[in-house]
């Protein structure tokens, strides 16, 4: 089954049941725009055998920022640059999709000391030195951020990337919309599911009337937030649903936040959000895209024949192994294995553990790009270093939470 097309609602068809999901490249220059090395890696993936590659997030605002070395687009002065991204990454026939993102109070006061989000509420107390209390956006500011992505969304075609994704997951802006817990409004945009989910349904139906009818779009959505009173499994699938009758070509599950990292292990296999996926089995409409904790074929072509997913999603093995997919695709029955981060040093390790774990990662992609092997190793301490030297104090900053 992995190797059988996938056409989606708009039309598009891809090559295979495989996915590229989204990891932050940090490969962003100084004013923000996609870099040689990043342009490098992605010709590296075109040929990985994955029938989708997806970005790690572009951010919509320059003045928002999620962490450091990311890319941002505004308008279209980068053109050039990411139509050769775009190039690159299509070049053995795969989709290449923008994953198109605001992080809201998510947005470290390293980068940001002034972040925005639905509501005046704070990551946690315990947060706080790190992240800035946001300031409530306006009715107008919704409209304009809603604008920003669109404008994104719209470059991003020219420039011939294949689709987009929506990021609405992990705590990010449109994530906070959706929560109970963040989002604490009384106008058209806060209060009930349906009005909580607006933010995310109008910026849909704007991308859609931008990009048109056979253009894909995706969003990636928390399966649910893993905290208390926080957005829930059963109000992630209730908006899973309207986004299917909306037209969303692919929704890709996920889930946690900043301040709740979630490992939900569904069988043996320590698949992620393999529970919450068996729920949408009577979703029709939209393609469901899994990620998280596949490490063989037989987990992979299992994820499909059970009905967890139309799609299966990778991450860090595509750190490890740039050609992992092919080799899966070809009957390699190889388990892949994801080593422990360490820089040997027990108490570093306990301290930056998510920061150590980033660092090691962007550097293998860093690696990619340049033409050399990843490590396999999880020897830390050298790629910590590294990350303290181009980002300062600041890269022992939290920035985001530990991924699978």
């Amino acid at each position: 089954m992995l190797s059988e097309p996938m056409t989606l609602p708009c039309g598009a068809t891809l090559k295979n049941r495989i996915f590229k999901s989204a990891m932050n490249e940090a490969l962003g220059d100084r004013d923000r725009s996609p870099n040689e090395d990043v342009i490098a890696l992605y010709r590296r993936w075109a040929d990985s055998g994955a029938g989708l590659l997806i970005t790690g997030n572009v951010m919509v605002d320059s003045r928002h920022l999620g962490e450091p070395g990311q890319v941002v687009i505004e308008d279209e002065r980068d053109l050039d640059k990411l139509g050769r991204w775009a190039s690159a990454a299509t070049r053995d026939g795969a989709h290449v999709w923008m994953q198109l993102n605001h992080p809201g109070k998510q947005s470290p006061r390293a980068v940001n000391a002034l972040p925005v989000a639905p509501s005046a509420v704070s990551l946690g107390r315990e947060m706080e030195p790190f992240f800035a209390v946001p300031r409530e956006l306006s009715v107008e500011e919704i409209a304009e951020v809603q604008a920003r992505f669109v404008t994104a969304a719209r470059v991003a075609k020219k420039a011939g990337f294949t689709g987009v994704q929506i990021h609405a997951a992990h705590g990010y802006l449109v994530n906070q919309f959706l929560s109970p817990l963040d989002n604490r409004r009384t106008d058209a945009y806060g209060g009930s599911l349906y009005n909580r989910m607006r933010f995310l349904t109008e910026l849909y139906e704007k991308m859609r009337a931008e990009l048109g009818t056979e253009y894909p779009i995706g969003v990636k959505l928390n399966s649910s937030d893993g905290v208390e009173g926080g957005f829930s499994s059963e109000e992630s699938l209730a908006v899973t649903r309207r986004l299917a009758e909306l037209g969303v070509d692919m929704v890709e599950v996920s889930g946690g936040t900043y301040t709740a990292s979630v490992f939900e292990a569904g069988n043996q296999r320590g698949v992620f959000f393999a529970e919450h996926a068996r729920l949408l089995g009577d979703v029709s409409g939209t393609a469901i895209g899994l990620t998280g904790g596949f490490r063989s074929a037989e987990d992979m072509e299992a994820g499909l024949s059970e009905g967890l997913a139309d799609l299966v999603g990778v991450a860090r093995p595509l750190a490890l192994d740039p050609q992992w997919p092919a080799r899966v695709l070809a009957g390699d029955e190889t388990r892949i294995e994801v080593p422990r981060i360490t820089t040997g040093i027990k108490g570093v390790d306990t301290a930056f553990q998510s920061i150590l774990v980033i660092a090691w990662y962007e550097q293998q992609l860093k690696r990619i790009a340049r033409g050399k092997e990843p490590k396999t190793d999880g020897k830390g301490l050298g790629a910590l270093l590294s990350t303290m030297l181009l980002f300062g104090p600041s890269a022992l900053k939290p920035r985001r939470a530990k991924r699978a």
